[in-house]
């Protein structure tokens, strides 16, 4: 496809009916690296409430540095995958101790922070300083894959790479304004969705998610809020109050101690780790 009709369609959806977010309409660098990792696996209008709250509770990183992964988990509880909390509050401390507070900004530097991959070294750049990173999401990939890679006929075997998707990105980035490309390239991908079968199928990428009711996540995420909710406790008494099978119960914790989101002394398990 001709790049210079394709930027046309896409800049004429977004003037038509791009979305609104407050971290679009303020591209303050550490609000875009908030929004980033809250909106990881979760829907966009779910974030909103919490962006906003969290911007007021911690409007700089080191008021987030400074606060306790109690508290965190507590203002996070109903977002899921816990572990992004965990991620952002030691970003914050990192961004605050090496970087004197300013959000780096080039994905190289954003790279080595706690919980940051490539997309989100790529979209935190791109939307906080305008930097043309090339990055890759679902809509993003959505949008590419319904321009670029029709062919209906296409065997499962063949299905769509980012590898194949990179170089076009590359091709159609517009280098003036990225920060406006990218979010007009999501919201026609976002926008796609909900006309047309979901583009993503034929990635080589796409998977399922896996239902949420009787995960280990789940697991994980009622032992988080039962200790964030009604404090410490031991295992017996954590089984209790969550009505956890035992040996889910000690997995849980376990991989919990891992990831420094619990930590156990002399049989009581509580918030945060040794160190907190």
């Amino acid at each position: 496809m001709d790049t210079a009709e394709f930027r046309k369609i896409i800049y004429a959806n977004y003037k038509k009916a791009g979305r609104v977010f407050p971290w679009r309409q303020d591209a303050d660098p550490w609000g875009v690296l908030v929004s980033e990792f809250m909106l990881q696996q979760t829907q966009t209008h779910r974030v909103i409430p919490y962006w906003e709250r969290w911007m007021g509770l911690w409007p700089r990183p080191a008021d987030l540095a400074k606060a306790s992964l109690e508290t965190v988990l507590r203002e996070w509880s109903g977002l899921g995958y816990n572990r992004r909390a965990r991620y952002l509050k030691d970003c914050a401390r990192v961004i605050t101790e090496k970087h004197g507070g300013i959000v780096p900004g080039a994905p190289e530097e954003l790279l080595p922070l706690p919980g940051i991959g490539a997309y989100t070294a790529g979209a935190i750049a791109c939307f906080a300083y305008n930097y043309p990173a090339v990055f890759i999401e679902t809509n993003i990939r959505a949008t590419i894959i319904h321009f670029y890679f029709q062919d209906p006929l296409k065997a499962d075997a063949d299905k769509v790479s980012d590898a194949e998707i990179f170089p076009i990105l590359k091709t159609v980035l517009d280098r003036r304004n990225p920060r406006k490309w990218y979010w007009a390239l999501m919201d026609y991908g976002a926008a796609l969705k909900k006309i047309t079968a979901n583009p993503n199928r034929r990635s080589a990428h796409y998977t399922r998610q896996s239902p949420f009711a009787g995960s280990f996540r789940q697991i994980r995420g009622r032992l988080i809020r039962t200790l964030v909710s009604e404090g410490p406790g031991s295992a017996k008494e954590l089984a209790a109050r969550t009505g956890i099978e035992t040996e889910n119960l000690y997995d849980a914790l376990e991989a919990l101690q891992k990831d420094a989101m619990v930590a156990e002394e002399e049989g009581v398990y509580r918030i945060g780790t040794m160190q907190d």
